[in-house]
């Protein structure tokens, strides 16, 4: 019986690996670029200071769109205010631990040279993005249902 911990999953070659360094560290950057960023007090429009416009649905209904609070969410989420994160946009807080985990996971997965715990990853990554956009989206019903 072996003591060394077993971390099957689908195999990842050279270029697998680069990919999988280079996507931890566009997240960090992500991350990065958020802390730089002041969150805006109103919950909503932080992307503005990165030269972006306002947001054209709340412009045109009055009604915050899926997306409404995101970037305030993340700068909240790298100063460890993970409940004004998740107040201002849950699906922002979802989607900005999601990103915290990725970081080390691919890292992990680029050292081993397999994609740990994850034995199809098509599938996998597949279901992830319909289980994050199905959450946003029933989120953002519900932040419209309670005039959030």
């Amino acid at each position: 019986m072996s003591m060394t911990p077993q971390f099957d999953g689908a195999p990842v070659g050279r270029v697998g690996r680069t990919a999988l360094v280079v996507w931890s560290m566009l997240l960090l950057a992500g991350f990065a670029m958020a802390r730089s960023l002041e969150p805006d007090p109103r919950g909503y429009g932080t992307h503005r200071q990165l030269g972006l416009p306002e947001c054209t649905f709340r412009t045109l209904f009055s009604k915050p769109c899926p997306g409404c609070g995101m970037t305030t969410s993340f700068s909240h989420f790298v100063r460890g205010d993970l409940l004004t994160a998740g107040r201002v946009n849950p699906a922002g807080l979802l989607l900005a631990a999601v990103s915290a985990l990725m970081i080390p996971w691919c890292l992990f997965s680029a050292v081993q040279g397999r994609l740990w715990c994850v034995d199809e990853p098509l599938p996998f990554f597949a279901y992830l993005v319909i289980a994050l956009g199905g959450v946003s989206t029933a989120l953002w019903a519900w932040r419209l249902w309670w005039d959030w």
